[in-house]
């Protein structure tokens, strides 16, 4: 009967591979992190012989240390075709998207939302009684359309008038106002529906029904169209109403009109004819000027 090595049934590990050293069956070596059996005793052969030598277990792929990919408070970690990468935190407001070849995440800046129809200025008259309401440098080439809303009081003047000034200060046209026309109406507890066509001499808003009714509330809306360009003449067209609680007076007008001359604009101003503006003539109105602009 054959003899048994009880002591013999196992591998024997011989530690790192060493060309030198003489190896035996089931001697059992470390070489570039894998294992390997030896198969047939020998001296000098490599681990990568397979006449000698059969691999036990192989080596993995080193992991990554996190630590030392995400460096930076706000890094995200993401995955590639080779490996974990680090996309670096992006700025204030920027967004998260996927890049155009739908492979790896990016940040992205959006664009800054416009709009086409803007406030220019606004005011609220809280004090003092100002002559006239100067919105200076309000005119650019940006825009070709405004819109003038007010809701004004009239102190001491009879009624409003709304003018353009140049680059220089002075009134388009060389007066303060243009041609323009009305057509007006007023309605009391004397006079009921009274129309009447009216020409004025500049943009003069409803100078004949309220010129006598001072400290009412006074609502306008102009449209105002190129008063910056020099090929055209500016023109305006407005709806324009007053409110005067103390004798029933109610009143509204269409006008429209163009300046004199053709001349770029950068200013507007309003102004009360023949006195000044109040600012709490009327407790229940507002008083309030705003400026838009439209885009083509």
């Amino acid at each position: 009967m054959a003899t048994v090595n009880l002591g013999a049934i196992k591998f024997n590990w011989k530690g790192a591979f060493n060309n030198s050293t003489a190896y035996a069956v089931d001697d059992v070596v470390s070489s570039g992190g894998s294992s390997y059996v030896c198969i047939l005793a020998s001296t000098g052969n490599a681990v990568s012989n397979g006449t000698y030598w059969n691999i036990m277990s192989s080596a993995g792929t080193n992991g990554t240390d996190v630590g030392t990919t995400l460096t930076t408070q706000g890094d995200i970690l993401y995955r590639d075709g080779s490996g974990l990468q680090r996309l670096a935190k992006g700025t204030a407001n920027q967004e998260l998207r996927i890049n155009s070849g739908a492979t790896a995440p990016e940040w992205h800046t959006p664009a800054v939302a416009t709009s086409d129809f803007v406030k220019i200025y606004s005011n609220e008259i809280t004090s003092g009684n100002p002559s006239a309401i100067d919105i200076q440098n309000c005119f650019s080439a940006t825009y070709n359309i405004y819109k003038l809303y007010f809701m004004l009081t009239l102190g001491s003047a009879n009624y409003f008038e709304v003018g353009f000034k140049n680059s220089g200060g002075s009134y388009v046209g060389g007066t303060y106002y243009s041609k323009a026309s009305q057509i007006y109406g007023v309605q009391s507890t004397a006079t009921s529906g009274v129309f009447t066509q009216n020409d004025t001499d500049g943009f003069s808003l409803a100078n004949t029904w309220n010129s006598s009714s001072p400290n009412h509330a006074d609502l306008c809306e102009m449209t105002i169209y190129d008063p910056f360009g020099s090929a055209n003449r500016t023109q305006v067209q407005w709806v324009y109403t007053i409110n005067q609680d103390t004798n029933g007076v109610m009143g509204r007008a269409n006008g429209f009109g163009r300046c004199s001359a053709v001349a770029s604009a950068v200013s507007l101003c309003i102004k009360g004819n023949g006195g000044d503006i109040e600012n709490s003539g009327q407790a229940a109105y507002a008083s309030y000027v705003a400026l838009y602009g439209m885009k083509n």
